[in-house]
């Protein structure tokens, strides 16, 4: 893979592969109903997903203690997993950029603030678990953005970050990537928008998923 400037590609999960906006927002409202409490706007949730689950609810509801906190999170997995709503799917163009990725010979890795089990389950259901030679999840090493599940991953495959690209829809993604000096793609579909990433300084900008392939292909031109 000496063609390539980029080994790895690390993938976001949540905005960035599967379109899962809807089911988080209604699974964090409702958990927090459950509370009692007034459930935030569908923005402020927005804004918060990509952090560990108790850091999003931390974030959302910094008055609540330790204890409520964690019973809106075993809520809201109570909820995710109930099977109320539709699985969520990959956006357009997603898996096909997975596999042709995956075929081109690049290492492909997902970090994300969803909890293992999510993301076993997401990988099984889509598909997509045969082409992501590695994982980590925010029940496993810190939130983002914390970079140590980038560098345990570059551990793990023997590799430096200047090998490798973070490919997300949120500043934590970006910001995880800017604090172990990895190059970023930030992508404009999913939770944040442009305005809001471009403060994160992403190396790269894409609009849709499958405009991923041809610009690596530029990169390594």
């Amino acid at each position: 893979m000496s063609d390539k400037k980029y080994q790895l590609i690390i993938f976001d999960w949540d905005g960035t592969i599967i379109d899962s906006q809807a089911h988080i927002i209604y699974c964090m409202q409702n958990a927090i109903i459950d509370e009692g409490l007034q459930p935030p706007t569908e923005d402020a949730i927005r804004h918060i997903i990509g952090l560990s689950l108790s850091g999003a609810i931390q974030t959302l509801l910094p008055e609540q203690s330790s204890q409520s906190v964690q019973r809106m999170a075993d809520r809201y997995r109570d909820h995710f997993f109930s099977g109320a709503m539709e699985p969520s799917r990959p956006f357009r163009g997603a898996a096909e950029t997975i596999r042709n990725l995956h075929a081109s010979g690049y290492y492909l890795a997902v970090a994300t603030g969803k909890g293992r089990r999510g993301l076993d389950i997401a990988l099984q259901t889509t598909g997509l678990g045969d082409y992501i030679h590695i994982s980590r999840c925010a029940d496993e090493t810190r939130s983002k953005p914390d970079p140590m599940m980038l560098d345990e991953i570059l551990t793990d495959l023997d590799l430096g970050a200047d090998q490798a690209v973070m490919v997300g829809d949120t500043s934590y993604d970006i910001d995880m990537a800017n604090n172990i000096r990895m190059h970023s793609v930030a992508v404009t579909y999913g939770m944040h928008d442009r305005h809001h990433l471009e403060r994160s300084r992403p190396t790269y900008f894409i609009d849709t998923i499958e405009q991923l392939s041809p610009l690596l292909q530029e990169t390594s031109a």
